[in-house]
């Protein structure tokens, strides 16, 4: 169908043989292009599932220890104990390029280098279940922030995945056969002139010595 809309010129033949050759290299780029990125997204999601298992498992050994924690301890204490936290969390978002795809890097720094500083109450009156508690929450915040960023890249890469093979297919099942398809029907129809054109000037070559005959002929007469 595309074949009939072209112009069957030899500019237009020259000019989808280029087409032609740009979108083969296209098409080998992109698909390495998309194996690339299907290699690192792979190996994302692998981390990725080993991260959460390690983070839910983090999460949840502190929500016990809280809960042991907040039935030894009254609720008034408890609150007061988690108040006023003394470490606060600066988080710096930055970008890596990934095959053209900028994924995000978290990093942080706290405010205090103190370890101790987690801890923002006396331990005169809180039990040693919530000193647990806060202490898993800190140790697995470095993974946390891990995970969100690993998920976040993994979605980053899936979405340029699939615009990649969706680029790949374009080409691969449209514009390199209708190129191709193109190129054969401007040779078909040059083919075509060019003998019309051989048997006419055949004809005419054929007109013009049969006109000669009958003029020599004339002049002997």
């Amino acid at each position: 169908m595309a074949a009939t809309q072209v112009n069957p010129t030899r500019m237009e033949l020259t000019r989808l043989k280029k087409k032609l050759v740009t979108a083969t290299r296209g098409h080998k780029l992109l698909k390495d292009k998309r194996d690339e990125l299907m290699r690192q997204f792979l190996d994302m999601a692998r981390e990725n599932m080993a991260l959460r298992e390690k983070v839910e498992a983090g999460i949840k050994a502190a929500n016990t220890n809280f809960v042991i924690a907040k039935a030894g301890m009254s609720e008034q204490i408890l609150h007061t104990a988690l108040m006023a936290p003394k470490q606060e969390v600066q988080l710096t978002c930055k970008d890596r390029n990934v095959m053209s795809v900028d994924i995000p890097v978290f990093e942080y720094t706290t405010k205090s280098a103190d370890e101790n500083d987690i801890y923002s109450y006396g331990f005169a009156f809180t039990s040693g279940d919530l000193d647990d508690a806060v202490k898993s929450l800190a140790d697995i915040l470095p993974d946390m922030l891990k995970l969100a960023e690993i998920e976040k890249s993994c979605q980053l890469l899936a979405s340029e995945i699939e615009k990649t093979r969706r680029r790949v297919n374009a080409l691969e099942h449209v514009i390199i056969p209708e190129t191709k398809e193109g190129i054969r029907y401007i040779s078909m129809k040059l083919d075509e002139n060019e003998r019309s054109t051989q048997v006419r000037l055949m004809k005419v070559k054929d007109m013009m010595l049969e006109e000669a005959h009958h003029y020599k002929e004339h002049q002997f007469e």
